[in-house]
């Protein structure tokens, strides 16, 4: 078998046991991508059609990573597995099957922006204000993003809230209306294609069974990080045939405030007594010291799974630690250092500054200025947020699925066409009072007389 040889015995172990659940406590830096890819090349030499396995990881490089690496590996044929996130693996199946939820296949999906523009309108709608601090419109997107992650719909979270509870009231109504205009555009946004996915799989039976049947063999990466609708999904596909494998660490769990469950991990021997549990706990990324001093940091923890990091690797430089009284006190001492090992011939090339938040990045670079010592930024805009590629991604939103009114309002007036704001809301309440989409009620121009005669040249 192509790379066995170079795994270490229990990263073999984790190839070689390909049948029923299967926990891989996988350390920090202990190889585990790299055993993976091999288990996939294993299963597929011991007659596993491709199109039956499917591999999820948490990021896009991530599965780009295995994807390349199966590729060397396996060669023809390994196209037909799929390699992907949660989420990708969501929109492939929706795209197929969504119809079964009176969704059309070409949906949109909103992303952080779009879902601003939508909430807004919402709020319009209920005449409620965008800015008022005790429910501003990104508070209610988190809460329904939230509400979506724990699989609640509007209507079960609307029977449960308290009739004297105001707050939960709003967000009620807040969160159905934030779905019907979502419908209406036929459009989901990010929590969405999870948890469509799993209403599906739960209201549609026989389309779950289709995806179990394809799915016989099925890998999580960082299960620790899962949530409660990325669970659902999982033991739904695995449980016909339990040949299940996730790969975690719950040592590694840093995400619970974005609403992942270290029990998923934790109770994972509960969900299936006959689980197989192997540890790697071989480092081989970091020093000795490194490790040391994470093994006695994380052994405080009250709930984990015992294991202990080692490694081959030589001793490494002992560990310092400063303990800065402020944010600045703290950037003041990051300069200090590199200026110093500058002036003992350190190359500039050597060093990076990591910093939890982008907006801790601005004391640094205050003193480093202040120094004259030069650095070069990694992040700023993403290319999909430019406006430019925003507009153009919004014109084929809208050729793809015209019913995508957030898209339609971004590019109505791009390049100028003579359509301002009051001259579109004409047009949406036209829409409103016809019971129609936006894009539709253009064709009716004719038949808004309150238009300036610029704007209805639209059409033409």
């Amino acid at each position: 078998m192509i790379g066995f040889e170079q795994l270490n015995n229990m990263q073999q172990k984790a190839v070689m046991q390909t049948e029923g659940p299967v926990l891989v406590l996988a350390g920090a830096g202990s190889g585990k991508t790299g055993a993976l890819t091999v288990r996939i090349a294993h299963l597929l030499e011991t007659g596993v059609k491709p199109w039956n396995i499917l591999a999820i990881t948490f990021t896009n490089k991530a599965a780009k990573e295995m994807r390349e690496r199966v590729d060397k590996l396996v060669g023809q044929g390994a196209e037909d597995i799929w390699i992907s996130t949660f989420h990708s693996t969501c929109v492939r199946i929706l795209r197929r099957e969504i119809s079964h939820l009176d969704y059309d296949g070409q949906f949109s999906i909103y992303d952080a922006d779009d879902q601003e523009k939508v909430m807004k309108e919402v709020f319009k709608r209920l005449n409620m204000s965008p800015i008022d601090k005790s429910f501003s419109v990104r508070a209610a997107i988190s809460q329904i993003s939230k509400q979506k992650e724990e699989m609640v719909s509007w209507e079960d979270y609307a029977k449960t809230v308290d009739p004297f509870d105001i707050k939960g009231k709003r967000l009620a109504k807040v969160y159905q209306l934030y779905q019907q205009l979502l419908k209406e555009s036929n459009a989901l946004d990010f929590d969405d294609l999870i948890y469509k996915t799993v209403l599906l799989f739960r209201t549609h039976p026989e389309v779950l069974d289709k995806y179990q049947e394809r799915f016989r063999y099925i890998m999580v990466d960082e299960y620790q990080d899962t949530n409660t609708s990325q669970y659902e999904l999982v033991h739904m596909l695995a449980a016909k045939y339990q040949n299940l494998c996730v790969v975690g660490d719950d040592d590694q769990s840093i995400y619970g405030w974005r609403g992942a469950n270290i029990r998923n991990i934790l109770d994972f021997e509960k969900d299936f007594p006959n689980t197989t549990v192997i540890k790697l706990e071989q480092n081989y990324r970091s020093t000795k010291k490194i490790l040391d001093a994470a093994n006695a940091v994380i052994q405080n923890n009250m709930t984990r799974k015992e294991k202990s990091l080692w490694t081959e690797n030589d001793s490494g430089s002992i560990i310092h630690i400063y303990k800065a009284d402020n944010e600045y006190d703290e950037a003041r001492y990051v300069a200090e250092q590199i200026e110093q090992l500058q002036k003992e011939g350190k190359s500039l090339n050597n060093f990076a500054v990591l910093y939890r938040a982008n907006a801790q990045s601005r004391t640094v670079e205050d003193q480093l200025v202040k120094k004259g010592i030069p650095y070069r930024l990694f992040g700023g805009v993403r290319f999909y947020e430019r406006k430019e590629i925003r507009d153009i991604l919004s014109y084929l939103k809208v050729l793809a699925n015209p019913a995508d009114t957030i898209a339609l309002r971004r590019i109505i007036n791009v390049p100028k066409r003579g359509i301002g704001d009051t001259s579109l809301e004409k047009v949406v309440t036209y829409a409103q009072n016809h019971g129609m989409g936006l894009y539709e009620a253009l064709a009716h121009l004719d038949d808004m007389p309150e238009l300036k005669t610029r704007a209805k040249k639209f059409k033409e």
